[in-house]
């Protein structure tokens, strides 16, 4: 099987940079997306051109680390998967496939389809976290958590912070990720003691990073490969209100 691929090349972020068209060598449709990447870019070595950078580590959906816009679409054509679990039967022969990297001020481009996302690791340093005394682990049942909420709690913790909701947005808003690292330490008896002053400074940190407005469009939603619901954001809300008016 053989694919058109047309990948944004950038050498930095004070490059202006285009498009570039590749014809790949023979593909296996079990193929991952990332792994025809390897191919492409061993092909491209062997003919002296530079390969593509582009990010990943798990493959395995895990990490977030991988983050194409694949066709127009975060992590490309279906549902609730990230890039690394995109494969080639997805696409039919001689497709011509648009690549190119998540595009939001508050992920500055670093080279061809990588950005920087450390601004998601400065949002979750801020709040991201319970304050509690180290040593050995607590008994597991030394805290009573309601079943409703620990099942709400571990569905914000699927959040992998890949950014797909950011490069879906129309405004580039990180408001899903937010609310999701937000509401999972919220929604716990651990996290109640820091929960105002939690959510004031990783909505805070939010805006600083230069993140757009959240108008619920739902695309955020549509392109989480965890399919974080759009509830938390409501939740947040409630959550930011409600720090305000006590002046946490």
């Amino acid at each position: 099987m053989k694919v058109k691929l047309k990948v944004w090349r950038q050498k930095n972020a004070s490059t202006p940079g285009s498009f570039k068209a590749y014809e790949t060598p023979d593909l296996n449709p079990n193929m991952s997306f990332l792994e025809m990447m390897d191919v492409v870019n061993e092909d491209l070595a062997l003919r002296g051109e530079e390969p593509i950078a582009f990010d990943h580590d798990c493959r395995e959906g895990i990490c977030g680390t991988c983050s194409l816009v694949i066709g127009g679409k975060p992590h490309g054509p279906h549902r609730a998967v990230a890039t690394c679990q995109t494969y080639l039967r997805s696409f039919s022969e001689g497709d011509e496939i648009v690549v190119e990297p998540f595009r939001a001020r508050g992920f500055p481009l670093i080279k061809d389809l990588v950005v920087d996302r450390s601004a998601f690791e400065r949002i979750q340093q801020a709040g991201g976290f319970i304050s509690v005394r180290t040593g050995s682990a607590p008994d597991a049942n030394a805290i009573p958590v309601p079943k409703d909420k620990a099942e709400l709690a571990m569905d914000a913790a699927q959040c992998i912070g890949c950014g797909a909701c950011v490069a879906a947005c129309k405004n580039a808003s990180a408001m899903l990720f937010v609310a999701a690292k937000v509401s999972h330490l919220n929604l716990l008896p651990q996290g109640q003691p820091e929960k105002e002053r939690r959510v004031l400074a990783m909505v805070q940190q939010m805006d600083k990073e230069g993140f757009g407005a959240c108008t619920v469009t739902g695309s955020c939603e549509g392109a989480c490969p965890k399919e974080i619901s759009l509830n938390f954001i409501a939740k947040m809300n409630r959550d930011y209100g409600l720090a305000l008016l006590k002046g946490a």
